[in-house]
């Protein structure tokens, strides 16, 4: 089973098996300048033992986080099940005194605790950069036992062939080679202008564009997941037509909102390939074939 110690909403781990059917057969590094839960460069290192893999986020907290999960693993789950076990008494009210505690000082066993009992998993700031996200009251997080088996997979995995970053993604951009792959998962919000209070970062829609254009350029092949639809409501703006990008839609199953509601609608997500990329797999006997520039539809066979 593949490691997932941070259970970030959003996170690609549901769609990782999909997502990697579109990796080339041989890349020397993947670079996640997205990294968030890291999902897509823990599911690439169980199969590729020989590749090295940069993470980066520019929430500093995380990466020191995702730093002690790699490089000390046994140190980071003991103080993980103290705090968990210091909670049972008032689960509420210690999620708060913690969650304080770690807008002062950011430590990383901290963020682990409250990443673990948000609501949904699901981060948020407030103006000021603190984490601000109330406690699921129906849970306690994932048990302690459980936390460090999946942080010691995560270090098998990824200790001494991960380097950890907390920069400007278009800083990691310029990083790769031609030899190299880079995956993105970028947020959202660049398409309107306002600040999303689920990161600390802005991605502005025409940079980023600007930034895969250079990616173009320079030959360097990349995946991008950027924006999908649920039912008829679309998520983020699609990339333009003019950097040549392959469309593959990726099957993400019925929305929980919907559910909720009673409604049908199904969740497609847009998995961007490179032109390079493209044109590299269109040779390989991977399961779905394509042409560049042309979108594929991954819902046949799938339940409408």
């Amino acid at each position: 089973m593949i490691p997932h110690p941070i259970p970030y909403q959003g996170s690609k781990r549901n769609l990782a098996a999909e997502i990697l059917r579109y990796f080339p057969p041989k890349f020397d590094a993947l670079y996640e300048p997205f990294a968030g839960s890291a999902a897509m460069t823990i599911a690439a290192a169980v199969g590729r033992p020989d590749s090295r893999y940069h993470i980066n986020d520019l929430n500093k907290p995380l990466m020191n986080l995702w730093r002690a999960m790699i490089e000390t693993p046994e140190e980071i789950a003991a103080r993980y099940e103290i705090l968990w076990h210091q909670q049972l008494d008032d689960p509420r009210g210690f999620y708060d005194q913690v969650r304080a505690e770690f807008n002062q000082t950011g430590q990383p066993h901290l963020f682990l605790y409250l990443l673990a009992r948000c609501v949904k998993g699901s981060v948020r700031y407030n103006a000021q950069g603190e984490f601000n996200q109330s406690p699921d009251n129906r849970r306690l997080g994932m048990k302690p036992e459980t936390m460090r088996m999946q942080i010691l997979g995560v270090s098998l995995y990824l200790k001494r062939k991960t380097s950890i970053y907390a920069m400007d993604y278009r800083d990691i951009l310029s990083m790769p080679s031609m030899d190299d792959l880079i995956y993105m998962d970028p947020p959202y919000q660049g398409v309107c202008g306002n600040r999303d209070s689920r990161y600390l970062q802005n991605v502005q829609f025409d940079e980023f564009v600007e930034a895969l254009d250079d990616l173009n350029r320079r030959q360097i092949r990349y995946l991008v997941s950027y924006d999908g639809r649920t039912g008829e409501k679309t998520h983020g703006e699609r990339l333009p037509d003019d950097l040549d990008l392959t469309l593959i839609e990726l099957y993400a199953g019925r929305s929980t909102q919907a559910t909720l509601l009673g409604r049908d609608d199904i969740t497609i997500e847009s998995l961007y390939l490179s032109p390079r990329l493209a044109d590299e797999l269109a040779h390989e006997p991977i399961v779905y074939r394509y042409t560049r520039g042309e979108q594929l539809c991954l819902l046949e066979g799938r339940p409408q």
